[in-house]
């Protein structure tokens, strides 16, 4: 049982996400949080699995928080963030503050139920279009003459399949769109 806190802003995304989440198997909500601060209390206080956070809030937003969860002498929460903002310095921030995930607003309610048992298990979860991103700039910033010809020689299936990796699509759900 994966116990969770949820900090957001908007009370009503906030109340959305802890209905949806409660209805899951293996996931118990156990408190809210409407701005960083409070979620730092919270979490000292209720010392959940998970912390799902939004960013941008006011006083003391997302990122900080993260910071201060988890230089905390009691057990760390993991950190996934959940926003709307998929800039890629918000990203690298995000994670160099120690989130274990970041995932945007958009997802389906399966996705984020996997990610949670992805994070609380350990991994680290990034959305889609955010892993693709990452996968995309890091070749091109490591892309080598030799590197290049041996991209330029995959397929088209093949760069087809490796577009689908690098989105996080699983081996199933390859073969289904092929």
């Amino acid at each position: 049982m994966i116990s969770l806190l949820i900090a957001d802003d908007q009370e009503l995304i906030r109340d959305g996400l802890a209905s949806i989440l409660r209805s899951q198997a293996g996931i118990n909500v156990v408190g809210t949080a409407a701005d960083g601060a409070e979620a730092v209390r919270t979490a000292r206080e209720l010392r959940p699995d998970v912390t799902l956070m939004d960013l941008r809030m006011p006083g003391t937003d997302g990122i900080e928080a993260t910071r201060q969860l988890l230089r905390s002498d009691t057990p760390p929460t993991r950190v996934v963030v959940l926003t709307t903002f998929d800039e890629d310095d918000l990203i690298m921030t995000a994670l160099q503050a120690g989130a274990s995930g970041f995932l945007l607003k958009d997802l389906p309610r399966q996705r984020l139920v996997e990610a949670l048992h992805a994070v609380h298990a350990g991994d680290l979860q990034l959305a889609p279009s955010i892993t693709q991103r990452l996968v995309e700039r890091h070749l091109r910033r490591h892309a080598s003459p030799e590197r290049s010809a041996k991209l330029e020689r995959l397929s088209e299936r093949e760069t087809e399949v490796l577009r689908k990796v690098a989105q996080g699509a699983t081996n199933a759900e390859i073969a289904g769109s092929l």
